[in-house]
């Protein structure tokens, strides 16, 4: 996607790895949006771990992509057994909620354990890039897929009437490698002249819709507002929003939806004013070894998310300032759950599905046998 009006994406290697040179890894600090524009490269294992444990990369399928080349890092000068494991460890304990980071890692771990540990570097960097590279081409069709969906809201409009869409946290290519998985359709239709609005979620406590979903659209022209977390009711009760569409962080076999807080009550919203309500995602996110929403670990995240707020002044400065009174208690809870009951369908790159366990396994019939198994 574009920012500044140059091609973008949120990972990239900064410095192949060469004989006696090793390989460094650029990402987009995503801390520092929207008020900066910044890039930081990553050297080593811990750097890696810290980048996405403090958010500076976030969303499922970024995640996956960052801990993939977090393991080609790990291993730079070291590619022993002992090591390897130390490496997967170390970025396992990151993130507890996004399946994404466990299906890149035991993908890595399958691809490198039963190597020669003198292999294992450059089959590091090679399969982290594969990943990276799939999960591109994994975004650009769920895009295609969701666009079929927007076309035919789009034809039962007045001409030059917009599509108007509501979502909720980032689920934009700052979220994934390229394109976004809730983005990807609104970009396709954009970029192909259906009339498209997007009602963006500020999303608290990190403001992830206002900081981050509003300043891609904004960079890619698409049409948007960014609006108050408990707003939407009102937008559907007032018939201003034709669909939902949300990411997400997983989703088990059955079709629960994991997602960020307050995605549920979007889902309760949609569901009484009969507005469709749909879920993006790229298949590593579903996690066939779940079979039901409850059994998803909600992460908690710090108490200063919620005490204290990121902006900048009148005067420029970009600064922190504490909103809640001092010594009252906290608890941030960073996800909730959305039953698949209240979800109209999943968007996958493989098309679109119902939230169910028969037809999500039908569609995905290799990766449910081999969790079985």
């Amino acid at each position: 996607m574009k920012v500044n009006g140059q091609p973008t994406r949120t990972i990239w290697v900064e410095t192949a790895p060469a004989e006696g040179q090793p390989g460094r890894v650029g990402i987009i600090d995503q801390t520092r949006l929207p008020h900066a524009f910044e890039t930081m490269t990553l050297d080593t294992l811990e750097e890696a771990a810290s980048a996405i444990r403090d958010m500076r990369v976030r969303g499922a399928p970024l995640i996956g992509a960052a801990a993939a080349y977090g393991v080609a890092l790990g291993l730079q000068g070291d590619p022993s057994d002992a090591r390897l494991g130390t490496v997967y460890n170390t970025l396992y304990a990151t993130r507890p909620t996004a399946v994404n980071l466990r299906w890149a890692l035991d993908e890595m771990m399958r691809v490198l354990t039963p190597l020669p540990p003198e292999e294992r570097e450059a089959a590091a960097w090679r399969r982290a890039g594969e990943i990276a590279e799939e999960d591109v081409a994994i975004n650009r069709s769920i895009g295609e897929n969701g666009l079929k969906i927007i076309r035919e809201i789009a034809a039962r409009k007045k001409p030059g009437e917009p599509v108007n869409i509501l979502t909720h946290c980032n689920a934009g290519w700052l979220a994934t490698v390229d394109w976004g998985t809730a983005t990807a359709p609104i970009y396709l239709a954009h970029e192909e002249g259906i009339p498209v609005h997007v009602w963006v979620d500020e999303t608290r406590p990190r403001n992830q819709g206002a900081a981050l979903t509003a300043w891609e659209l904004g960079h890619h022209g698409v049409p948007h507002h960014v609006v108050a977390d408990n707003t939407g009711g009102h937008l559907m009760q007032h018939d201003m929003v034709d669909l939902v569409i949300v990411g997400t962080d997983r989703t088990t076999a059955n079709g629960d939806v994991c997602n960020k807080i307050g995605t549920y009550l979007k889902a309760l919203a949609a569901h009484d004013n009969d507005v469709p309500f749909y879920v993006a995602l790229p298949s590593p996110t579903i996690d066939f070894s779940l079979h039901s929403g409850r059994d998803i670990p909600i992460e908690q995240r710090g108490a200063e998310e919620m005490t204290h707020v990121h902006g900048r002044t009148p005067d420029g400065e970009i600064t922190t300032l504490q909103v809640t009174p001092d010594g009252s208690p906290v608890a941030n809870y960073a996800f909730d759950v959305t039953p698949a009951r209240l979800v109209t369908a999943l968007i996958t790159e493989r098309g679109v599905v119902k939230a169910e366990s028969e037809a999500i396994a039908a569609l995905f019939a290799e990766r449910n046998s081999r969790t079985a198994a």
